[in-house]
This record gives C-alpha cells, structure tokens and sequence, in this order.
C-alpha cells in the first residue's frame, strides 16, 4: 500500500472519529424516538432474569437517564440540594462528579434532566431553569445562564424537566416566557442567536424534537396548552395546535414518522396524528385516541404500529400508526416506559417490573420478565440500551444488564 493511499485511510478514519464524538447525545437513544439500533440481543432472558453486569450504588436522587459519550457514562443526581453530573467509565467506576448548582428537592425531589453532551461540551438543565455549560472532560463549568429569570420564564409545579437539544452551533431551551418563549443559544458561548415568543405560554416538561425537512429544519414542542412547531433557523411561529390536559404536563417528546407527528400526554387526555405538509408549514388532524394517554413513559413507532402505556387507561396498546386502529390492550403489566431494539420491547413498570416484549400488533407477549429491585423511590427513569446492556436507573442506583 503506498503512502499516499495510508495517509488517505488515516484521514478518513480521523474524520469519522472527529464526527461520531461532534454527534450530540439525545434523551431517549440516538434518534431522540426511543429506537436503538443495536442487534444480536437476547430474544429471551434466563429465569432470574438478565444478568447484572455491575451496579452503582450513589447516583443520589433523580429520574434522568445516561447518556453514553467520549467512551464513558454521564448521569446526574442530586444531593443535598445540589445537583451533580456523575461520569461512570464502562465498568461503572467513577472518574468524576462535579456540582453545578442548586437542584429541585421540592415534590419528588432529585434532577430531572439528563445531561447533553456534544464533543468536549455538555449541557444540563436544572429543576429551577438554569442552563449549565460544562467541559465534558473534568466538568469544570464554561457558562452559566438563568433561563427563568434572564427570558422573563416561570418555573412549572414539578421544577423544569426538559433534556436541552443540540443541533450544529445550537442549543435550543424553552424558558416558557411570554416574550422569550423558546430560546435558540450559540452552545459555545450562550449567546442569544434568536428567541421566539411561540404561544407566550409556560413550558411544560417536554424535550423538544428536531424535523428535518428539505425546506426547512422545525423544532417541535409542547408547551403548556399547545404543541407548536418552530424554524429552527429564526425561531418563527410556523404552526400550533391545541393540546392540553388538567395540569399541562406535556413531557413526552413528539414522535415523527413519514410526514406525521404523533402527540401525547396523560390524565385521559391521549394523543392525535398529524399531517404535517411538505414544507414543514402547516399541520392537520388525521386521528385521535383518548386512550393512547401516557403520562411520563413515551411510546415506540416501530413497522407501522405505535406502541405504549397509558395513564387513566392504564392498559400496554399497539394502534395502527396510520389508521389510529387499536390492535390490542393488555393490563398484563403494570404501566410505566419503554424502549425498543431489534423486535422487542423493553418496559420498565412504575411498580419496579422490567419485561422483555415482543414487538408484534397481534398480543402483547411477555417473553421474559424480572424486577428491579435495587434503588429506591419511584421507577420513573428511562431505560437506556448501549453496547449490548440494558441501563435503568432507579433512584440513587445505576444498574448495567446483560442482554446479549
């Protein structure tokens, strides 16, 4: 092989390494939906369940989940009053945890929030809505901004809850201000690049999406009595429709799929499809389902068929993605969140059940089924899949299982 052709090789493997470790992580796998890529996983668990690799014992208290980067574990927790950012190596020893400041230790006390981290950079959000900048390498802190207090916000009941999206130079906040609604920051630096007054309503929990059009790039979020979609370029109000529920609580993210945008909150409020047009302008009720109502644990659109728990109607649903057709209801489980990889679905019960589903609108069918019983307080966190374990954190413990 000559020189020339191995300087080639080194230049392109340089390149992609310096592009996979710019990709910024998402709450909820790597396409921010709840779909991980990951194959050759089991199709059934032993009897005693999947085993557990390791377990880290002092996250202290929360309900974010891990985010994997720059080949370690970044997680956050509180204690104390304050917040922490905690960073695991693959074998879930600690390398550091570092503060960045007050955290909500008011109702169902403990960060909410899961870090964000992009390159050498990460972001995190806490319960009183202030945006920390820190170095991903040591957690020493670049900047600071008071999003409630600078954009003219409110603090919501249950304290600010949102996972900050990254996109290119930006990092996109929803301070929940009437005239600083949602904010579009320079990540390098905090500068303001746009802010938007959207519908001049409190946030409501809710981790925005990213759609990329040919047109145009949206930002798509709920705030508290609308999902309203956004130019990602300038901020501009481009569409809303109504939405609400009796406490406004909105924190599931948006699913996308093909055109249509699925939204979905609890207390029996359910969720509608919508069609949004070409250019990302405009959208329009296809159908709806008061039953499709879950609070806090997201839904999974996998082959046509959107799966998920409710809330008030509590039974685990598989419904036609383009019909809105309901293909069944079980209450074989308890509600609570899932995920999905290679033709299973993982559900983690708020009563501590973690089962292995397979992915098919004929039965909701139980393959394999354990409990977590490590931790403490609510079973609330979203399980995360990477590298062949399954993560859930549960309160102040980080359990590592084996799933492949």
């Amino acid at each position: 092989m000559s020189k020339n052709t191995l300087l080639l090789v080194f230049i392109l493997l340089l390149t992609s390494f310096v592009s996979d470790a710019q990709i910024p992580t998402k709450w909820r796998g790597p396409h921010g939906n709840g779909i991980y890529d990951e194959t050759g996983l089991l199709k059934e668990w032993p009897a005693s369940g999947p085993e557990i690799i390791w377990h880290f014992d002092d996250l202290g208290e929360g309900f974010s989940s891990p985010v994997f980067a720059n080949d370690m574990i970044y997680i956050t927790g509180g204690k104390d009053n304050e917040g922490y950012v905690i960073v695991l190596d693959k074998n879930g020893k600690l390398l550091w945890k570092e503060s960045y400041g007050k955290e909500f230790f008011e109702s169902y006390p403990g960060v909410r929030s899961s870090p964000t981290v992009a390159g050498n950079l990460l972001y995190i959000y806490s319960g009183y809505g202030v945006l920390t900048c820190m170095d991903a390498k040591n957690g020493s802190i670049k900047w600071q901004k008071d999003m409630l207090n600078d954009f003219d916000g409110k603090n919501i009941q249950w304290g600010v809850t949102e996972t900050v999206v990254v996109d290119g130079d930006r990092v996109f906040v929803t301070p929940g201000g009437k005239k600083n609604n949602v904010v579009a920051l320079n990540r390098f630096n905090g500068d303001v690049i746009w802010s938007s007054e959207g519908k001049g309503e409190l946030s409501a929990y809710c981790t925005p999406l990213i759609v990329e059009l040919p047109a145009r790039k949206l930002l798509v979020t709920h705030t508290a009595d609308n999902l309203i979609g956004l130019d990602a370029a300038d901020g501009k109000l481009l569409w809303s429709y109504p939405h609400t529920n009796r406490w406004a609580v909105h924190p599931n993210t948006p699913i996308y799929e093909a055109g249509g945008i699925f939204c979905f909150s609890g207390y029996g409020q359910g969720g509608e499809k919508l069609e949004l047009s070409a250019d990302g302008s405009s959208v329009k009720e296809v159908w709806k389902s008061e039953k499709l109502d879950s609070r806090i644990g997201g839904m999974v659109m996998v082959d046509g068929y959107l799966y998920g728990s409710g809330d008030k109607a509590r039974e685990w649903r598989c419904v036609d993605w383009k019909t809105g057709e309901e293909k069944y209801a079980s209450k074989d489980l308890t509600k609570g969140t899932l995920i999905y990889a290679g033709g299973m679905l993982y559900c983690y019960s708020e009563r501590g059940e973690l089962a292995l589903v397979k992915a098919t609108p004929e039965k909701f069918d139980v393959v394999s089924q354990t409990k977590v019983e490590l931790g403490s307080a609510q079973h609330w966190a979203h399980p995360v899949i990477n590298d062949g374990k399954l993560y859930v954190r549960h309160g102040n413990v980080l359990i590592a299982y084996k799933i492949k």
